[in-house]
């Protein structure tokens, strides 16, 4: 009898060891698998300066990611860095971002994205929203990339603005042409905008900013010499966008803008592109090179070359010019901020 007892305290005890080896062992299976599901990726975004414009993209970026099952805190870390406008930073942050081992790069605006393109050849790169890649040498081809940067072209539809502004300003003879000489996808846009403009039977007088800080005196010369003004989609200029309408409504100048927040804030009205949708369409990208479902290399360049008419109503009442039955009908009417 006592044998048997001692026979079953041992079997007893062999129980209770393999059912807390079996219970470790499922823990161990069970930790992994979730440390395999919340694998962390990185994303690093790296912008070229604050304004409406581009911190919707920015927000689209991450809307996109989110889209497509990526969110900031729980299976990617978003590193933000913001160079204001200043190149060296921009090549330095460039750095960290790699040190940060990011996954992903995410270039927000032409310098942001040159700077990343310059710092690595191998780490994914997504273009956020630039207007001309190929003029910038981002890429060599909008169908095959074959580097490492691929990403959104936005093709301003600058043939659709200026037919606009003609319906807008049937009277208006001169029209001036305000822009960055240091901003490859400004000067870009305005080749385009002034042969379209003298196509349609205006005279074109183009004025040059080197900085923020001309953009007072050169639009008050400006608008002396023309009948309105034509802004295109310029980060310099838009970081100072309210000082330059400030001298238009002096003048009683209208302007017409290239992106759809800037009718907001002043201009009169444009065929413009949602800023924050070119932004989802970014984060989208990011996300499928995320998931491994695609290589820049072999992502062709998303060319979105389409906007929506919009326009200032209370800006056209103001400077007394009267909206056309047929774009007012046709466009988004949005009131001054």
């Amino acid at each position: 009898m006592k044998n048997k007892g001692i026979i079953g305290s041992i079997i007893a005890l062999a129980v209770v060891l393999i059912g807390v080896f079996a219970y470790q062992m499922g823990s161990r299976q069970t930790d992994a698998a979730t440390d395999k599901k919340t694998e962390v990726k990185t994303v690093g975004i790296l912008q070229f300066i604050s304004h409406p414009s581009l911190d919707q993209i920015k927000n689209g970026v991450i809307e996109g990611l989110k889209k497509e099952g990526y969110e900031d805190g729980k299976n990617i870390k978003v590193e933000f860095l913001n160079g204001q406008g200043d190149q060296s930073k921009l090549n330095s942050m460039s750095q960290q971002l790699l040190e940060k081992k990011s996954d992903v790069l995410v270039g927000i605006a032409t310098p942001a994205a040159k700077a990343l393109a310059n710092a690595t050849n191998d780490t994914p790169i997504i273009m956020g929203a630039i207007s001309d890649p190929v003029s910038a040498g981002l890429v060599k081809n909008l169908k095959k990339p074959a580097g490492n940067v691929t990403g959104v072209n936005n093709l301003t539809p600058v043939d659709q603005q200026i037919d606009m502004a003609k319906e807008l300003f049937p009277k208006a003879k001169t029209v001036g042409m305000i822009y960055s000489s240091s901003e490859e996808n400004s000067k870009s846009q305005i080749e385009r905008a002034e042969k379209k403009a003298a196509a349609v039977g205006y005279t074109v007088k183009k004025y040059a900013i080197s900085s923020s800080n001309e953009i007072a005196t050169i639009t008050q010369q400006a608008c002396k010499e023309t009948d309105f003004l034509y802004i295109p989609q310029d980060n310099t200029i838009a970081s100072a966008f309210q000082t330059l309408i400030s001298e238009s409504d002096k003048a009683k100048k209208p302007v017409f803008v290239s992106v759809d927040n800037m009718v907001k804030e002043g201009g009169i009205a444009t065929v413009g592109q949602n800023q924050f949708d070119l932004g989802v369409e970014t984060g989208k990208m990011a996300a499928a090179v995320l998931s491994g479902k695609s290589t820049p290399a072999d992502t062709p360049v998303n060319v979105i070359d389409y906007g929506d008419m919009i326009i200032n109503e209370e800006k056209a009442k103001e400077l007394g010019i009267t909206i056309p039955a047929n774009i007012k009908e046709e466009a988004e009417v949005v009131k001054g901020e």
